[in-house]
């Protein structure tokens, strides 16, 4: 009698098939039945009961979604080799998501059999980017279904619409030579299926020209000695002609010397947010906000590792507290959110781009604590290691070039936050107090950018008073 799969639980049998998993399996599954009777001479008394026996046990490993915005990885670098024996919850692959690297795990034991997607190179979210084999008798299958996955992905490119190969007939004979020469199931149209029915033609005598190698109309008239119906398609080739629009790239050649340097994935990422806040109506307010006693203070607990940008964030939430709508979202133009969470992000600079870790719950923290999360936040950040939830669950940003020596500068807004504040230097300046005597005092400029679908101009005028007084008579935020 045949073995039970490793994978089926093993329960009574009833007259009800059974059947749990350790896990999904992505490879599609093919079932065999096997009805047993008991021994028993009387019809009536027999039992008829069915086993179910998985026979294929090759998986895909998928291309894994590592963030709310990826809409593709790129493998960095593959940790297991083809034919490493792999167990359930070690690491095979690092990929680089539009924000960091992180290590992919297998969910199954097995073999790495085929590598589908190699090192550097890129693939969509949900794509197989490597195949593994239950056992070495599955190997040499899951190397050829690899490579038919990656035969059949730049086949599926050129194909654009049905009239093209009618155009140029030898397109249909690369696709029929590069068709596996084993047995395959042919596969036709609903309405090839009926032409081939009223014309009498074996579906076996057919080529099919349409994508993967199915069958068309035009492939059955064409069998059949019957001239194509879309026969007028060379007199929509005309149409085509306005073609030339390619040829208007070279309209602008590079000048001499010039580098064409592709996007990194996470400047890609930050290409498109940049793009789709140009959909947000914002406006800016800018402020001057004094220092003296900001300085006072960051002098005193710099030496505990208290950061500049954690004494700024703390404020920051401190304000929000306050002003609960520059803390809301708006997403579909339709609604806003007002967030139950107040979680500073903070723009960092890193090689080949940037990004904005998150000091989550930043009003509930206390500053030593906010600054060495913050710490940790960093380091994460320029190894590439922060986890999604460390970088996309912002409700406000903050953005600092004060140390760069800025006086001022606009930020754009992140798409699904309401503002963000551009903090510049701190600058010695000559100032005048109420009763007209000149001094000087260090002070800043602050630049918020916000939505003005949520947040209107005295929101935020009311909300940049109330961060200036924070910063101004700093104590409350050592407590």
């Amino acid at each position: 009698m045949a073995t039970l799969s490793p994978f089926l639980s093993k329960t009574p049998l009833s007259n009800t098939p059974t059947i749990s998993f350790s896990s999904s399996i992505s490879t599609p599954l093919k079932w065999k039945s096997i009805t047993s009777f008991s021994p028993s001479g009387s019809s009536s008394s027999r039992s008829r009961r069915r086993i179910f026996i998985v026979q294929s046990k090759i998986r895909e490993i998928f291309m894994p979604a590592l963030s709310s915005t990826m809409t593709e990885g790129k493998i960095v670098s593959w940790i297991k080799s083809e034919g490493d024996v792999l167990s359930k919850g070690e690491s095979v692959v690092v990929v680089e998501s539009d924000k960091a690297d992180m290590d992919v795990e297998t969910f199954y034991d097995g073999i790495l059999a085929a590598i589908v997607v190699p090192e550097g190179e890129s693939a969509p979210v949900g794509a197989a980017i490597g195949i593994l084999a239950e056992t070495e008798a599955e190997v040499a299958q899951a190397k050829a279904k690899a490579a038919s996955a990656g035969a059949a992905a730049p086949a599926s490119h050129p194909v654009t619409s049905t009239p093209v190969p009618a155009v140029s007939p030898p397109e249909p004979k690369k696709v029929a030579e590069s068709a596996p020469s084993g047995p395959r199931k042919t596969v036709a149209t609903p309405y090839a299926k009926k032409l081939l029915k009223q014309h009498k033609v074996d579906i076996n005598s057919v080529v099919g020209t349409g994508p993967f190698g199915r069958i068309t109309p035009e492939d059955v008239e064409k069998a059949a000695g019957i001239a194509p119906s879309k026969s007028v398609a060379p007199s929509a080739a005309p149409a085509a002609l306005p073609k030339p629009a390619p040829a208007a790239a070279p309209a602008a050649p590079l000048l001499p010397g010039s580098t064409v340097v592709p996007f990194t994935t996470m400047q890609a990422a930050v290409s498109k947010n940049m793009i789709e806040s140009l959909s947000v109506p914002t406006f800016r307010v800018g402020y001057p906000i004094i220092t003296d006693a900001l300085d006072a203070l960051y002098e005193k607990v710099k030496p505990k590792g208290v950061t500049m940008t954690a004494l700024l964030a703390k404020a920051a939430a401190m304000a929000l507290v306050q002003h609960p709508v520059v803390n809301a979202s708006c997403k579909d133009g339709k609604s806003f959110t007002y967030n139950a969470n107040i979680n500073i992000a903070v723009a960092v600079a890193i090689n080949g781009g940037l990004i904005t870790p998150v000091l989550q719950d930043a009003d509930k923290l206390d500053l030593y604590l906010l600054s060495q999360k913050w710490k940790e936040l960093v380091e994460k950040a320029r190894s590439k290691q922060l986890q999604p939830h460390e970088y996309n669950s912002g409700t406000f940003t903050l953005s600092n070039l004060g140390m760069f020596g800025v006086d001022r500068f606009d930020a754009i807004l992140p798409p699904g936050q309401g503002a963000i504040m551009a903090v510049g230097a701190s600058k010695p300046t000559v100032v005048a107090d109420a009763d007209g005597f000149f001094g000087v005092k260090s002070k800043m400029l602050v630049n918020v950018t916000a939505d003005h679908r949520i947040i209107y101009g005295a929101d935020l005028a009311a909300f940049l008073q109330t961060f200036s007084k924070i910063v101004e008579n700093p104590e409350s935020l050592t407590l």
